[in-house]
């Protein structure tokens, strides 16, 4: 993946010589949220880079720009997009969030039955992660991993987190459930069914038939529209003129309460 003339792609072992950088950055911008995120040396990077759990974005001149990698917990049942940070004369370009699209695709190919979370501060990490179909959750709902806890040790707020006998900290716990997202998935989308039949002229025509399988709100919603909208000339009490007031105000409930 390239966006103006960066490059966004799986780290490999030839991208150790960023290792440094990447941590320094990570320390410093843990520094100066004032929150912390768990530091994590060049020797651990490395690792992920070798492992080929990491993504990485660079200039076609080979500067450093981005970096997030996979962390897994309780053999792979959950999984964590972790470290990720951008180097300060690329922020606001949008090269964040293609990280979090590249790291997720990763995740899931790797991981495809686990869950993934994480646990940011940033309010732009949690916009993109929401956009990826995750949701916020409880601590409880994360992993139960002690090394994964134990990796909080190092930010500013882990006395916060162990005073509420980790049920809460700083930041916001967001998971994104792969069984729970292909199921609302499948109630979304409503059944199109296709019938051919032919016309008293002779002529063959196409009819499709839109039937909401399991989406019970859909359904409903698709009831009024036709109640307030399609059929104008009738109130919902089965008598005639509906006031255009009224119709109006169907209208916005619809959009609304959609």
């Amino acid at each position: 993946m390239e966006i103006n003339n960066i490059i966004i792609r799986n780290a490999t072992a030839e991208d150790k010589q960023y290792a440094v950088a990447i941590t320094t950055e990570m320390a410093e911008s843990a520094k100066a949220r004032g929150t912390g995120i768990a530091q994590r040396s060049p020797e651990y990077i490395e690792m992920k880079m070798d492992e080929g759990k990491a993504v990485i974005a660079l200039t076609n001149e080979g500067t450093w720009v981005g970096f997030c990698y996979i962390e897994a917990w309780q053999h792979g049942k959950y999984v964590a997009n972790s470290g990720l940070i951008v180097s300060p004369a690329f922020r606001k370009t949008g090269v964040a969030r293609e990280i979090k699209r590249k790291i997720f695709e990763l995740s899931r190919q790797k991981y495809p039955e686990a869950k993934i979370f994480g646990l940011t501060t940033g309010l732009a990490v949690m916009k993109i992660n929401s956009d990826l179909g995750y949701e916020p959750v409880t601590y409880s709902e994360l992993t139960t991993d002690e090394e994964f806890w134990k990796g909080c040790r190092s930010c500013v707020n882990f006395e916060i987190l162990t005073s509420k006998n980790r049920t809460n900290c700083m930041c916001t716990a967001m998971l994104y459930d792969p069984a729970e997202a292909a199921a609302k998935a499948k109630l979304q989308q409503p059944v199109v069914q296709v019938q051919t039949v032919v016309t008293s002229d002779g002529h063959l025509m196409t009819k499709r038939k839109r039937r909401f399988k399991g989406n019970f709100k859909l359904f409903e919603r698709w009831v009024r529209f036709k109640q307030f909208v399609l059929l104008p000339g009738r109130n919902k009490n089965g008598g005639q003129g509906d006031s255009a007031d009224s119709k109006k105000k169907s209208i916005l409930s619809l959009f609304f309460f959609w």
